[in-house]
């Protein structure tokens, strides 16, 4: 019992050397992105974004022991519905950078949170109201937040949790004339495995 205490001491030491200054962090989620929407103009309050469950890949540089650069990358279809009728269905890429400050970053268990900004770009548009095609602006810019961390399995090796909140938001015309703007803003929850370079 007392060289099995021993052993596994020893192994969280050796897998708690970890996130120094130069590493990089690739993190493999699956990912729940769902949607917080909303919308105005004609509009109203009634349109819908529903969730998806995708894969998603990071890489994080770490800059210093505690502070790191993080760049997201993921791809999500959401079914969209307006006063209950279904509009149809439109693919969303909205790659983030965010800023982390790493809590404890020689520790197994290794906290983080930060703050950044996504581009998303709307693409495969499916989106029809009846026979008429609905379009949405393709870009978006916004704030994005994070909160998460990392627990050591082996000194390379270790699973990820991970919460985000992004904000994004698209006008929407349909036949030339404005309907409003349609409000995404998901919060994605991750969990995943993860390695260093």
């Amino acid at each position: 019992m007392k060289k099995m205490t021993v052993a596994l001491l020893a192994g969280l030491l050796s897998a708690s050397a970890f996130a120094d200054q130069g590493d990089i962090l690739a993190r493999f989620r699956i990912v729940d992105v769902a949607p917080v929407s909303s919308s105005n103009g004609t509009l109203g309050g009634h349109a819908s974004v529903k969730s998806d469950t995708i894969p998603e890949l990071d890489f994080t540089y770490m800059i210093t022991n505690n502070v790191g650069t993080e760049l997201i990358l993921g791809t999500s279809r959401h079914e969209v519905d307006l006063g209950g009728a279904n509009l149809g269905k439109i693919s969303v890429l909205p790659p983030t950078l965010t800023l982390q400050y790493h809590f404890t970053p020689q520790s197994t268990f290794r906290p983080y949170v930060g703050a950044g900004f996504n581009y998303t770009y709307f693409y495969s548009n499916g989106l029809k109201s009846g026979a008429t095609p609905v379009q949405v602006k393709s870009h978006s810019f916004g704030p994005a937040f994070q909160v998460g961390a990392d627990y050591a399995i082996t000194k390379d090796w270790f699973v990820n949790v991970d919460v985000k909140k992004l904000f994004i938001s698209t006008d929407v015309s349909a036949g030339g004339s404005s309907l409003g703007t349609l409000t995404i803003n998901p919060w994605v929850y991750g969990v995943g495995i993860g390695t260093k370079f």
